[in-house]
C-alpha cells in the first residue's frame, strides 16, 4: 500500500487519542481525523467522485483541511489545493485546467468557487460541518495506488505565464514527508506551528503530512498575523516553526517589540521559500534561543531537497547539503556541471521530483532534461558540498554588462538599522540597459525619504562594489506579498517619489 493517506491511517492506529490538529480551542485527534475523512470520502463518492478524479479544495487553514485532504486520497482521487483568495475567474481556470470533478469550499469564501464551478458538485463547509460529517456513511479502507500515481496536482505560482499543475506522486509526497520527520527529528512530542497555508506544498509536507507521519501535533493560525503568531508559540509550547522569511522577520520584530519572550520548548526555526538574510538568521537565534535551519525546495520537488541540519554542517547564508534521496548540481546553459564556486543554474534529480506538468508536455520537456529538473535558480556549491542560492535567473540584473544579484544587495540592506523588509530589482535604463533599484520598508517609516535614501546609498557603497549600489530608492510602508508571505517583486511599481542618487557607472 503506497497511498499517501496511509500516513494518517497508520498513526491513527498507534496514537488514536493524540491531538493531530487544533485551532485555538478546537482540535481533532488522529482517530477523529481518520474517521471523519472516511465519512467525507463516502460523501464525495455519493456525488460522483471516482478513483483518479481531481477534487479541488478551496479552504483556509482549519482543522477541516486534513479531513478533506485525506478523504480525497482515501478514494484514490487527486487533491487540487487552491488559494481561497483567488477570484472566480482564477478558480475557473484551475478547475477547467485540472478537469476537476468536484469542489470543496469554506462558507466565507464560497462565492468565487460557486460562480466558477458550473455543473460541478460544490461541497460547502462551515464551523458546524464536522458534526454533520460524523453522521455520513464512511468508505471502508484506503484505495490502493501505485507509487507513480498522482496524489496532488499542485499549481505553481504562475510568475511567468499561466499557472501549471505539478503532478506530485504518492511516492513524491509520502517519502518527502518521511524525510522531513527524519531531517528535523520530529516525534509525537513535537508541536509544530501551522502558519503556512496548506494549499502550498511547504505547509502540506512539513506541517501536515510530516506531522501525520510522526504522530505529532500542529497548531494552526488561520491567517498569519505576527501578534497572534507569537502568542500561539507561547500558548501552545511550540517546538518547531516552519515559515517563510517574511514570517520569521515579522515574528522576530514582534518579540523584540515586547522586550523579549520565553519559548522553553522551541528548538528549531525552519525557513524556506525564499532566502533568509544572514543578519535575520543571527538575530533570530539570539532572540528565540533556537536553531535556525534554512533550506531549499520547490513546488515541483515536493518540496524539500536541500537543507542545513541539526546534526550536520550548518552554514549561515547557505541552503545546506542535499537531503537523502535528492541530488543537486550546478550547471551551465548547456546542462554541463560547473566547478565548485562557479555560479550556474541549480538542477535537481531524485525521488522527490514531480512526474511532470499536467497536460503540458512541452513545459515538462523544457523543465526536466535527462532526468534533471532545472529550477531556474542561480547558485553555487562550496568545497564542503554546501549549496548557496544567489537569485532567480529571471531576477538577475544586468547593469552595464555587469551581473548584479539582488540577494547580495538585500543582505547588506538588512544590516542597516531599522530595515524591516526590502526588495532589489532591475529597472529599465537607456544608457546601461538596467539600473539597480531598492524598495525598502522600515519598522518606522522615516519622515525625510531623500535623506534616508542617501544614508542607505552611503551605507551600501561602503560594503559593495560601485556597480551593485542601487541608484533608485523607494521607501514604502510595506512590500506586496503572496499567499505564503513571499515578497512579490513582479508587482512592485516605483512611484514618482522614488529618490535617485546618481547614475554613475
Amino acid at each position: 500500500m503506497t497511498n499517501l493517506a496511509t500516513l494518517l491511517t497508520t498513526t491513527a492506529q498507534t496514537h488514536p487519542e493524540r491531538v493531530m490538529v487544533h485551532l485555538d480551542d478546537d482540535g481533532l485527534t488522529y482517530a477523529q481525523v481518520d474517521d471523519l475523512s472516511s465519512r467525507f470520502a463516502g460523501h464525495l463518492q455519493s456525488v460522483g467522485v471516482e478513483v483518479g478524479d481531481r477534487v479541488a479544495i478551496v479552504l483556509p487553514n482549519l482543522p477541516h483541511v486534513p479531513v478533506v485532504y485525506y478523504a480525497i486520497l482515501k478514494l484514490g482521487a487527486v487533491v487540487v489545493p487552491l488559494n481561497p483568495l483567488l477570484t472566480a475567474r482564477e478558480v475557473a481556470y484551475h478547475l477547467d485546467d485540472a478537469e476537476a470533478k468536484a469542489v470543496v469550499v469554506w462558507e466565507t469564501v464560497a462565492g468565487p468557487a460557486r460562480e466558477a464551478a458550473g455543473e460541478r458538485p460544490v461541497v460547502e463547509l462551515s464551523a458546524s460541518s464536522l458534526a454533520e460529517i460524523s453522521e455520513w456513511t464512511p468508505v471502508e479502507g484506503v484505495a490502493e495506488k501505485q507509487d507513480s500515481d498522482t496524489s496532488v496536482l499542485l499549481y505553481t505560482s504562475g510568475t511567468t505565464g499561466r499557472p501549471k499543475g505539478a503532478m506530485l506522486t504518492h511516492r513524491n509526497m509520502r517519502t518527502n514527508a518521511e524525510l522531513v520527520v527524519e531531517l528535523f527529528s520530529i516525534t509525537e512530542e513535537d508541536v509544530l506551528f501551522g502558519g503556512l497555508p496548506f494549499f502550498h506544498v511547504f505547509g502540506q509536507t512539513v506541517a501536515m503530512n510530516a506531522v501525520a507521519a510522526a504522530g505529532a501535533s500542529v497548531t494552526l493560525l488561520g491567517r498569519f498575523e505576527p501578534v497572534k503568531a507569537v502568542d500561539v508559540l507561547e500558548r501552545d509550547s511550540v517546538s518547531l516553526v516552519a515559515a517563510v522569511p517574511s514570517m520569521h522577520i515579522a515574528m522576530l520584530q514582534e518579540v523584540v517589540k515586547r522586550g523579549g519572550m520565553e519559548f522553553p520548548r522551541l528548538r528549531g526555526l525552519i525557513s524556506g521559500g525564499s532566502p533568509l538574510p544572514v543578519e535575520i538568521l543571527t538575530r533570530a537565534e539570539q532572540v528565540f534561543g533556537a536553531t535556525v535551519l534554512e533550506g531549499y525546495g520547490l513546488s515541483e520537488t515536493s518540496p524539500v531537497v536541500c537543507f542545513n541540519q541539526f546534526d550536520g554542517p550548518r552554514k549561515a547564508g547557505s541552503i545546506g547539503t542535499p537531503v537523502r534521496g535528492a541530488e543537486l548540481r550546478v550547471v551551465d546553459a548547456m546542462g554541463e556541471e560547473l566547478p565548485v564556486g562557479e555560479v550556474g543554474e541549480i538542477a535537481i534529480a531524485g525521488q522527490y521530483v514531480m512526474a511532470g506538468y499536467w497536460r503540458r508536455e512541452d513545459a515538462t520537456a523544457e523543465a526536466i532534461r535527462d532526468g534533471w529538473f532545472h529550477s531556474g535558480d542561480l547558485g553555487y556549491k562550496d568545497d564542503d558540498g554546501c549549496f548557496y542560492i544567489v537569485d532567480r535567473m529571471k531576477d538577475m540584473i544586468i547593469r552595464g554588462g555587469y551581473n548584479v544579484y539582488p540577494r547580495e544587495v538585500e543582505e547588506v540592506l538588512f544590516e542597516f538599522d531599522g530595515v524591516a523588509e526590502c526588495a532589489v530589482l532591475g529597472v529599465d535604463d537607456d544608457r546601461l540597459g538596467q539600473e539597480v533599484a531598492a524598495v525598502v520598508a522600515f519598522l518606522e517609516t522615516p519622515d525625510d525619504h531623500e535623506t534616508t535614501a542617501r544614508e542607505l546609498d552611503a551605507f551600501v557603497r561602503e560594503r559593495l562594489a560601485n556597480y551593485k549600489v542601487p541608484r533608485v530608492w523607494q521607501l514604502v510602508a510595506e512590500l506586496p506579498k503572496g499567499p505564503t508571505g513571499k515578497i512579490l517583486k513582479r508587482t512592485i511599481e516605483l512611484g514618482d517619489d522614488a529618490v535617485r542618487t546618481g547614475s554613475d557607472a
